[in-house]
């Protein structure tokens, strides 16, 4: 998938565990584990703004855009 979400590397950064963030946007651990290991096709701009606000931070720290043919050409 070309659009990473990096919710591991705020989760380090703000030193926060999945299930505390789990409590605290109101998602369950196995969705949030979707979330954080790619998996997902979606997020509702909902749930994003739950996550940036528990972790204190913007879209555009959780959100990573990757050219998949750029990376495949390498």
């Amino acid at each position: 998938m070309a659009i990473i979400i990096n919710i591991d590397v705020m989760l380090a950064k703000r030193k926060m565990s999945v299930t505390e963030l789990s409590e605290r946007v109101g998602i369950t651990m196995a969705n949030l584990s979707i979330l954080k290991n790619g998996k997902a096709k979606a997020i509702r701009l909902s749930t994003l703004e739950a996550i940036c606000k528990a972790l204190d931070c913007q879209p555009g720290d959780l959100l990573e855009y990757k050219n998949e043919e750029a990376a495949d050409e390498e």
